[in-house]
């Protein structure tokens, strides 16, 4: 599978600046991503890449030194105001980072587009802020597909204790995940019981001391959801470490490359693909119509796709050429 091919150099601030056209280009489009250091969001750049050159689009892309970095990330899209660009497809840290800028750039008339759905609607309209629209998966579904694979592998009638590993505090798509799962596992299999929903911060390192503590107070844990993938493969590396690899199904989402490898070697259970390659692509590909007068639709959902060895090894589900 390719990977995104770019000169990214780390910084206090940036980590990453991609395709930069000159300053104050006609019709440029700015791209705030939150950390190309993931390969959830280095996909989704590969996407809104190949979507620029096939729309024929001038664009930048900036990102921050990690998922976490909510101030810096304010800090960028205010310089990325400055440019003008005609659109601003921005992936918030969390639902209140970005505000002030995206007032700012309503104001200007830029258009606004939401990349991944971070952005809480009622907090959106409370500050009278509207955005052109919001394309990503569908979050909830997300998480109750990874319930509902959980369920698949254990059984209805199954019972005992389960892990789910949140996102960052406050960040709406995390939570919708977490819910998403907790709500349909409750759905298909009551005797699955969740005994800790903790964030993990988006952290790989957190997440593998979260797992760690549980399987102590739970040795017989049965089922791991965790809300991204390098969250979850965390909790792999904990479960593995403690002898009871292939003992506990782990689920993440996104998809990711490092989530695929860890599926093929037959650690990481599964993964629910929410393709960010398709959704950058298509991100770029709605811009353009909405910035030459087109109607576009206020939320655009891209499918997602439960990621184990077995469809890989098929090979024959059509939405594997979008898994980067």
């Amino acid at each position: 599978m390719s990977k995104l091919k770019t000169t990214l150099k780390l910084g206090a601030t940036l980590t990453a600046l991609l395709a930069v056209t000159p300053a104050m280009a006609e019709g440029e489009y700015g791209v705030l991503m939150k950390t190309l250091a993931n390969p959830f969001w280095g996909a989704m750049g590969q996407g809104v890449e190949d979507g620029a050159t096939e729309a024929g689009v001038e664009y930048y892309m900036q990102a921050v030194e990690s998922d976490q970095a909510a101030e810096s990330q304010l800090n960028v899209c205010n310089t990325m105001l400055e440019r003008q660009p005609v659109a601003m497809i921005t992936a918030a840290i969390n639902s209140t980072n970005l505000l002030p800028c995206l007032k700012a750039a309503q104001e200007s008339g830029i258009k606004v587009v939401d990349l991944d759905g971070n952005l809480d609607q009622a907090i959106l309209d409370s500050e009278g802020i509207e955005i052109t629209f919001r394309i990503g998966s569908d979050n909830v579904l997300a998480g109750a597909q990874g319930a509902e694979y959980v369920v698949g592998q254990l059984g209805a009638d199954a019972t005992g204790p389960v892990l789910v590993i949140e996102g960052l505090s406050g960040n709406i798509t995390g939570q919708k995940r977490a819910q998403g799962f907790a709500d349909k596992l409750a759905e298909l299999a009551p005797g699955l019981e969740i005994v800790a929903s903790l964030p993990g911060d988006w952290d790989r390192g957190k997440a593998a001391n979260i797992t760690n503590d549980i399987l102590t107070r739970n040795p017989d844990l049965v089922a791991i959801f965790a809300a991204n993938d390098g969250m979850a493969l965390g909790a792999v590396e904990s479960v593995f470490a403690a002898g009871k690899g292939g003992d506990v199904v782990i689920v993440g989402v996104d998809g990711n490359s490092d989530a695929v490898k860890s599926i093929n070697e037959g650690r990481l259970t599964a993964s629910v693909a929410q393709l960010p390659y398709l959704v950058g692509k298509q991100a770029v590909e709605n811009v353009k119509v909405a910035v030459e007068g087109g109607s576009v639709e206020s939320e655009i959902i891209v499918p997602t796709l439960v990621l184990t060895k077995e469809v890989m090894d098929a090979g024959t589900e059509p939405l594997l050429e979008y898994v980067k």
